[in-house]
This record gives C-alpha cells, sequence and structure tokens, in this order.
C-alpha cells in the first residue's frame, strides 16, 4: 500500500513539473516571437528612414536577401551595394507589415516568418530564417515576392514570357 501511495505521489509531482516546464516553453517561445516581430518592425523602419547601417545590423554576415526580381538572389556585400544608392537618396523603401506569422525551432535559436506587407508594388509577401546568437535574433534568409491573385496568373505569365526566356537561355549557358 505505502508502495502505490509513493508512486501516486511521484507521478502527482512528475505531472505537475512535465505542465510547468510545458507553461514556461509557451512563455518563452511567446516572447521570443514578440522579440522577434519587433526586430523585423524595427528592419522595416530603417528602410523607410533610411537607416542603413541599422538594417543590415539586422542581418547575419552571411545573410541571403532574394528579391523580386529572378535576378536578384544576393549576398550580405551585394546587397548592402545594390542599395546603398537607394538610402543616400533619404528613403530606401517602405514596407509595413500587413499580418505576420512567426515560428520557433524546439531549440530556440532559429526562427522562420512570414508576412504581408503593402509597399509601392501593392501587397507583397516577405518570407525568412532568423538566426538567434549572442542572444539576438538575426535575418539569415530573406524573400520578397509580388503576390498575384490567381484569376491574373494567365496575363502575368504572358508579360513574364519573353523576358523569363532570356533569364532561362542565359542560365542554361
Amino acid at each position: 500500500m505505502t508502495k502505490k501511495i509513493l508512486l501516486i505521489i511521484f507521478l502527482a509531482i512528475f505531472s505537475a513539473c512535465q505542465n510547468e516546464q510545458s507553461e514556461t516553453k509557451k512563455i518563452t517561445v511567446s516572447s521570443e516571437k514578440e522579440t522577434i516581430n519587433t526586430m523585423l518592425d524595427a528592419w522595416h523602419k530603417n528602410a523607410s528612414e533610411s537607416n542603413y547601417e541599422s538594417y543590415f545590423d539586422s542581418m547575419t554576415a552571411n545573410s541571403v536577401f532574394i528579391g523580386t526580381d529572378a535576378q536578384e538572389n544576393w549576398n550580405k556585400k551585394d546587397f548592402k551595394a545594390f542599395s546603398k544608392p537607394f538610402f543616400d537618396r533619404g528613403k530606401a523603401w517602405d514596407f509595413k507589415p500587413l499580418k505576420r506569422n512567426i515560428y520557433v525551432s524546439a531549440g530556440g535559436n532559429i526562427a522562420w516568418f512570414d508576412e504581408l506587407l503593402t509597399t509601392w508594388m501593392g501587397v507583397c509577401r516577405g518570407s525568412g530564417v532568423l538566426n538567434k546568437t549572442d542572444n539576438t535574433w538575426k535575418i539569415e534568409h530573406y524573400v520578397l515576392s509580388v503576390t498575384v491573385p490567381n484569376t491574373h496568373i494567365t496575363d502575368v505569365i504572358a508579360i513574364k514570357k519573353e523576358m523569363d526566356s532570356v533569364f532561362i537561355s542565359k542560365l542554361n549557358q
């Protein structure tokens, strides 16, 4: 009988500890998502306010930025060079988040997200991967794409056809 009581007490304590750990993990993930959301908002704001150094400090040294044009696949150094004239004129681009989903890995040091943005191109989608190093989240990989309503995709395909053909030919050489 004593063994049964001890077993029940052990199981109750074990269960309570598991629930507490689960709650702590939920709180940690929630606070990480808030931190990431704030960081991404600041990143976009830095572009709109031409804060060149702050904008690029939010990206890892090995980061990649993929733009809307098929040729736009930049490492950080090349993206900085491309972007510098836009920042120098006083306003790079102004992307405002409409909706964002953030996901954090079980280990807590990798996160990924997708977002809908209002831009000068209309609604765009951004997605990316973040890496947490030295307790700081930084963008490792970012993809910007123009959204196309399904009802207009054949029109867009027709518009792109010639340029896509040239681009594919260059890649195949």
